[in-house]
């Protein structure tokens, strides 16, 4: 990792008050499916990245814990559009993160291998209408013909596919900052 695993005791005032706000919020409550923190405190993957600018990294936070935990999306078609990102990007740490939160979602392992190979399909409308939408924006084809539009807002609704753009985006801006800084999987 190209930045330094930031402690709590090494952190700014700023950095203290990110920290604390991303292990008390929704992330930190409940079930834990992956690692948000080292032993020692600090914050893993993105988070790790997020902390050491504040002023960036508290809103990215926010607008990733809306994409989590306050929109319409199903639990299976938010995870289902997370690997998707995390396949298309190689984000080892989110496709190591989102696998475990799929399988406690319901998806199969089969279902987690059709996705990390680009080849999930499903009978369910509604998650093989997002999944599509989700690789043709990862292939950058975002521009949709009128009729290609009428056909997701039939399935999706308008507010579907808006919550999905922009947790594509989302994911895409973390792959791309864990790249730069050369984040993976935690040890542990």
């Amino acid at each position: 990792m190209r930045l330094p695993d930031l402690t709590p005791a090494d952190m700014t005032a700023e950095q203290r008050a990110l920290h604390d706000h991303i292990v008390g919020g929704p992330r930190g409550s409940g079930t834990q499916h992956f690692a948000l923190t080292t032993h020692t405190g600090a914050l893993t993957g993105p988070f790790g990245v997020m902390v050491h600018e504040p002023a960036l990294g508290a809103p990215l936070q926010e607008l990733g814990s809306a994409v989590r935990y306050a929109t319409g999306l199903t639990d299976r078609v938010r995870e289902i559009a997370i690997l998707a990102v995390a396949a298309a990007t190689g984000s080892a740490f989110e496709q190591h993160a989102h696998e475990r939160v799929g399988r406690a979602v319901g998806l199969t392992d089969d279902e987690l291998a059709a996705v990390a190979g680009g080849t999930f399909t499903t009978t369910d409308a509604v998650e093989a209408s997002a999944y599509a939408l989700c690789r043709r924006l990862l292939a950058d084809r975002s521009r949709l013909t009128t009729e290609e539009y009428d056909d997701l807002a039939g399935v999706l609704g308008t507010t579907t596919i808006t919550e999905l753009v922009v947790l594509v985006g989302y994911y895409r801006t973390l792959a791309q900052l864990l790249d730069v800084y050369d984040v993976g999987v935690p040890d542990h």
